[in-house]
């Protein structure tokens, strides 16, 4: 009995300090918390509300939401996490070399507009998160003349004429 006793008080003891001496769990690397500041004012996507879609220059939080059915939920925080400025809903965007450093896109934009957030790429990472604007939104941005417009709109092929239609006249 004192043997058993003192194997379970081992094994416990073990198990004690190897919860201690393991590294701890990052929770920025689940929820990829960046801390971003802007120089300038930065559009941001799906605010209805008058005066919120535009992000003052400053210093804000990303996060992604905890989401089981989606995770890519982006909220937007305060620098001191205390207010949530928006929650987007965003796609994925992949990227063809992950870098080291956190990296921050914007749409093109005419002089003296606020800049668009157009992606936010964790780092080294591939994949990131394009915030997606309404079509009625981009309809009103300017086109840039040398670059095409950025919508994505679903064209159909042109139907080629069937063989009945093809007959030539050989006279």
């Amino acid at each position: 009995m004192s043997f058993l006793r003192t194997v379970t008080t081992t094994v416990f003891c073990l198990a004690v300090i190897g919860a201690m001496l393991a590294p701890n769990a990052k929770a920025d690397a689940w929820n990829r918390k960046t801390v971003i500041t802007f120089s300038g004012p930065v559009e941001i996507p799906g605010v209805h509300l008058k005066g919120w879609g535009v992000l003052p220059a400053g210093t804000y939080v990303f996060k992604i939401v905890d989401s089981q059915s989606n995770r890519h939920i982006v909220q937007i925080f305060s620098k001191d996490e205390t207010q949530v400025y928006a929650t987007i809903l965003a796609i994925p965007n992949y990227r063809l070399k992950a870098t080291d450093r956190t990296v921050v896109t914007f749409r093109e934009r005419p002089a003296g507009q606020p800049e668009a957030l157009r992606a936010w790429f964790y780092p080294s990472r591939n994949w990131g998160e394009e915030f997606v604007y309404s079509k009625a939104k981009q309809l009103n941005w300017p086109r840039s003349p040398t670059r095409p417009f950025s919508s994505r709109q679903s064209r159909c092929p042109s139907k080629s004429p069937s063989r009945s239609s093809r007959r030539t006249s050989r006279w």
